[in-house]
């Protein structure tokens, strides 16, 4: 396990992006990152498998929209870039597109630019998704993306670790006004719509971390899609087969209850 912090960062603040990747399974996080992830498991064991199905979601969102003639994708929050992630799969179906991972912890993105191989085509940026002005202008942003083409801009399990007080429904809205006609926006983000009570003591566990839970009902999650057409089957509640979009065949490993403290959906600028 990485244990040797890169200078400006104290490895005993548990990280809600390190957090997701030890739920992976993954070894870039650090000893208060897996403290407080054990504490979440110990209320919500169902997290692991929880965060597998998302990333089989993440994938399912990026081949349709690959299947839409998107080659270009800023992915917002991304965590470590990980097996089988959006670049992997977008550059294994469509060779000259583009994507850029934005996050705002500098572990996540000094080894997100070692793992990743294609400089011309794949871009770890260190940045925070609250502020679109800067990300937006960012030259290696710019470098990579041409905003006057469709975009697809991913916030896929991010927005929930946004509080209030940062006013996301307002930087979600100036990423949409940045978009040309055709972008799409994805995300998915966790309600507290079931499981209130155990939503509630995650949410406390996570005044220890760098970043707030702040899981909210699936009324105000579908706000964050403003004015773009949602796609069948919509704002869709749950993971697995319950996830975007809805696949009976798919087995569902994990609580009924605990599939559905999530929302997905994927919108289109018209």
């Amino acid at each position: 396990m990485t244990e040797e912090a890169p200078q400006g960062v104290d490895p005993h603040i548990p990280n809600a992006a390190r957090m997701y990747d030890y739920f992976l399974g993954g070894k870039d996080n650090f000893k208060a990152d897996r403290d407080l992830g054990d504490m979440v498991l110990s209320v919500l064991p169902e997290v692991r498998e929880g965060t597998r199905e998302n990333r089989a979601m993440i994938g399912r969102v990026v081949q349709y929209l690959c299947d839409q003639g998107i080659t270009q994708f800023l992915d917002l929050g991304s965590g470590l870039p990980a097996q089988e992630n959006v670049h992997e799969v977008v550059l294994g179906r469509t060779p000259d597109a583009r994507v850029v991972y934005v996050d705002n912890d500098p572990v996540v993105a000094a080894h997100g630019r070692a793992l990743l191989a294609n400089p011309n085509r794949v871009a770890m940026v260190l940045g925070d998704m609250r502020r679109p002005e800067e990300i937006l202008s960012d030259p290696a942003v710019r470098a990579l993306l041409d905003f006057d083409r469709p975009v697809a801009v991913l916030m896929m399990f991010i927005l929930h670790l946004i509080p209030e007080e940062d006013e996301p429904h307002r930087f979600v809205a100036a990423y949409r006004d940045a978009l040309a006609p055709g972008s799409y926006l994805a995300l998915s983000h966790v309600s507290n719509d079931v499981a209130t009570e155990r939503v509630m003591k995650v949410s406390e566990f996570y005044k220890q971390a760098n970043a707030a839970f702040t899981p909210r009902p699936g009324e105000e999650i579908g706000a964050f899609f403003g004015d773009f057409e949602l796609i069948p089957p919509g704002l869709v509640n749950g993971l697995g087969p319950h996830g975007w979009p809805f696949d009976p065949d798919h087995p569902l490993p994990i609580d009924e209850d605990f599939a559905r403290m999530a929302y997905a959906g994927i919108g289109r600028k018209p």
